[in-house]
């Protein structure tokens, strides 16, 4: 009678797992065109709002949202949005760039859309869009702290240049 059990040998293991990491490789590869649109569009709204972290009228925002030390926290927080910003557009150390958005991100996230605060009704249903917004910026600036900026990027230069 035959056996229908499956006899694996060191030599096959070791064959399997080779062709199971080659197969995640190719798979976990990224499309330089697809990267570098996703550092493009996830980068701009922290440049763009970066800037506007050194206006009176953001500063005297933050200060009526009851931000400590808004006139000093506001700019350097624009500080951290335009840096990080800037490091994952250019992929040029993009990983050290998510980590400065992640410090930007929880205090800022925390602080200024505290929707479970508000007591008028649109405003909290305002916020709370904003406070995911936010949550999904973090998701986002966590996987590039992660993962890297991908091709087409100085990082993968620098890389490929060692």
């Amino acid at each position: 009678m035959a056996s229908n059990s499956i006899s694996v040998t060191p030599q096959s293991s070791q064959s399997a797992h080779a062709l199971s990491e080659a197969n995640w490789k190719e798979k976990a590869s990224a499309s330089p065109p697809v990267t570098i649109a996703g550092r493009i569009l996830f980068s701009a709204i922290f440049i763009m709002s970066g800037f506007l972290h050194f206006s009176q009228q953001e500063i005297g925002y933050a200060a009526q949202a009851g931000v400590p030390m808004a006139r000093l926290l506001v700019p350097a927080s624009g500080i951290l949005a335009l840096l990080g910003g800037l490091s994952i557009l250019l992929g040029y150390r993009a990983k050290l760039g998510a980590w400065l958005l992640v410090i930007f991100l929880v205090p800022v996230t925390v602080m200024m859309h505290n929707f479970w605060a508000v007591k008028d009704p649109m405003m909290a249903q305002m916020q709370m869009a904003m406070f995911l917004k936010n949550m999904t910026m973090l998701g986002g600036a966590l996987l590039i702290s992660q993962l890297g900026a991908g091709p087409w990027s100085v990082d993968a230069r620098r890389r490929s240049a060692r």
